[in-house]
């Protein structure tokens, strides 16, 4: 089987694709021979997919969405169209199966597949359902019955039931697939898993969607090899990729010691994203001597009224004290808040006004 996976993503700042390249890294350890089309650097993307599919014959392809908009108020910018454009291209160019994937796409499959050429999708991680979907593709058997897959069915798409392997069972990652270290130099920070899936119940939020509501843990000793290899490669600058980094907190802990323990912490600079609770002075203070210098608090608001609205297990003396750990440790911290939600009042607001500046985050 010869394999080509499609990264779509050309937003600036870049942004390393991460689930394509552990999808890849799966592949290349069952024995697969897999080839990476990277349109972020390309001046013409239509040219790139044409003289990329016209170089090989390959036998599966898969295309990754990252996002589906910006994110931006100022800009909204839909990407479905020009990647609907994409999967249009590369169609035109090949017979082989293309099948979606990404956390954009799994926060909305059916409706992505509806725009695209495409034979199928996979929700959710998909190193485990693009391995095995190639395995039964060379052996001719049918395949289109593995879990996370969404594929048409009577004319209607089918989204077969979900399956989560222990994260125990991935590959070794190299992060050799794709060019991290152009990333890193034209301003895009490697990033990195240490876990998969939230259970929070936040309403506004598409993760536990895209990912899962489970919690999936990976080997600390996994994470670390992994941040040695970016580290080999001349990547000293990370960013995690996890929902909340300490959630669960004891395997937070557990990934900081053996980033410790290894002596790492003078060589990294990284960042975290982190729930306001459970964040124990002991994890300010390891993520700390472990190179972390920055952590973003998803707070979204300091109004308690508005904190139970939005499904938030934390009161707005909880976000003083993370201010507060996090300061005494020499962590940098920022704030996201979500203003302007139905319901809100003027005196809401200025409560969490307030709150900021006696928190005193380094940015909001």
């Amino acid at each position: 089987m010869h394999v080509a996976m499609v990264n779509t993503n050309r937003m600036k700042p870049p942004i390393a694709p991460i689930g394509l390249e552990y999808v890849t890294e799966a592949l290349g350890a069952a024995g697969y021979r897999v080839e990476v089309l990277d349109l972020c650097w390309a001046d013409d993307w239509r040219s790139a997919v044409v003289g990329f599919l016209d170089r090989a014959k390959h036998d599966l392809i898969g295309v990754t969405l990252r996002n589906t908009d910006d994110c931006a108020y100022t800009s909204r910018e839909c990407f479905l169209g020009e990647f609907a454009d994409m999967v249009t291209a590369i169609r035109k160019q090949t017979d082989a199966p293309i099948v979606l994937g990404g956390v954009g796409f799994s926060v909305t499959p059916e409706q992505v597949l509806t725009l695209c050429p495409a034979d199928a999708g996979v929700w959710g991680g998909g190193e485990f359902t693009f391995v095995e979907m190639a395995k039964r593709m060379e052996g001719k058997r049918e395949w289109r019955d593995l879990p996370n897959l969404v594929w048409l069915r009577d004319g209607e798409w089918h989204r077969n039931p979900p399956s989560t392997p222990s994260l125990v069972d991935l590959p070794p990652m190299s992060r050799d697939r794709v060019d991290n270290l152009r990333y890193f130099r034209e301003g895009g920070q490697a990033g990195i898993e240490t876990k998969r899936g939230c259970p929070s119940s936040c309403i506004y939020c598409a993760d536990p969607i895209a990912k899962g509501r489970g919690m999936y843990t990976r080997p600390p000793k996994a994470v670390v090899d992994e941040l040695e290899g970016l580290l080999r490669q001349g990547i000293d600058h990370i960013h995690t990729c996890d929902s909340e980094f300490n959630l669960p907190e004891q395997h937070a802990l557990e990934v900081c010691q053996e980033i410790i323990r290894r002596n790492l912490g003078d060589r990294l600079r990284w960042y975290a994203y982190c729930a306001p609770l459970p964040f124990s002075p002991e994890l300010a203070t390891l993520m700390r001597r472990a190179g972390c210098v920055g952590i973003n608090f998803g707070v979204d608001n300091g109004d308690q009224q508005m904190l139970r609205r939005l499904r938030r297990a934390f009161t707005p003396d909880d976000i003083e004290n993370i201010a507060r750990q996090c300061r005494e440790t020499g962590l940098v911290v920022m704030f996201d808040l979500l203003l302007g939600s139905p319901g809100e009042s003027r005196e809401s607001i200025t409560r969490t006004i307030d709150l900021m500046k006696r928190a005193g985050p380094d940015r909001v």
